[in-house]
């Protein structure tokens, strides 16, 4: 198993400030709300219980994740949200694919076209950079002295992942969404941590920018990100080390 380890891409959200750490727990807290309802139990609910992973990954505290799976029998039964996806481009022609959660499609898609246009970039149609990308379960796990690559290639092949990548410091193993959770469980019953947990869109092919283009696509992904609608972002561009930390 071999390949391309994106982890700085990836962990481009884990050093950010207190308040933007509190907004995505604001964000995975609407996303485990929305999963519990109607079954709030992840032993029976696959979808919350991966929901749940993903948080415990970006170290969301368990009385957190409670108070939001709660939620999904209380404020959010008079409330339909729908998961919509829009795709669109950056500054310099990337590609960026943005995930939402949403009880108002207006307000949404107008923040969204808005503050795409204010950066260089435009919304598209469906299906216009999706095609670029491909829909991936990512576990990210600390390497450690006591799981070293021998043991998690034999875990990865006894659970059945897809492929996995060791840097200098994580194991980043890829599986097909359909597998994701049983990949997922497989590896929490051996007692490992995550530091990633999800289902993403993963570029087929990264792009670079000139230091002037990746500050205006930088500032695009910051606003991207504080629109309370806006649940995940995904893109193509190539961040360097000193922008993910």
């Amino acid at each position: 198993m071999s390949g391309h380890s994106k982890w700085h891409n990836i962990q481009a959200k884990k050093g950010k400030t207190d308040a933007a750490r509190g907004a995505i727990f604001t964000k995975i807290g609407r996303e485990l709300a929305v999963a519990a309802k109607g079954n709030p139990n992840p032993d029976t609910n696959s979808k919350l219980a991966d929901v749940i992973a993903k948080a415990k990954a970006a170290n969301m505290p368990n009385e957190n994740i409670k108070r939001s799976i709660a939620k999904a029998a209380g404020e959010l039964g008079d409330k339909d949200y729908k998961e919509l996806t829009y795709e669109g481009y950056g500054i310099a022609g990337s590609a960026v694919i943005i995930k939402t959660l949403t009880d108002n499609v207006n307000r949404t898609a107008g923040d969204i076209r808005s503050t795409m246009s204010k950066c260089g970039g435009q919304m598209g149609n469906t299906g216009c950079v999706s095609y670029m990308f491909d829909n991936k379960g990512i576990i990210v796990i600390e390497k450690t002295v006591a799981l070293d690559e021998d043991t998690m290639m034999e875990y990865c092949l006894e659970a059945e992942a897809e492929d996995f990548v060791a840097s200098d410091d994580v194991y980043e193993i890829t599986t097909t969404p359909e597998s994701f959770s049983s990949v997922r469980k497989f590896f929490e019953d051996k007692g490992v941590m995550f530091l990633e947990a999800s289902i993403k869109m993963v570029p087929q092919n990264y792009i670079t920018l000139d230091s002037e283009k990746l500050a205006t696509f930088n500032k695009m992904l910051d606003k991207l990100e504080e629109l309370d609608d806006v649940q995940d972002i995904y893109h193509n561009v190539e961040l360097p080390e000193e922008d993910a930390d």
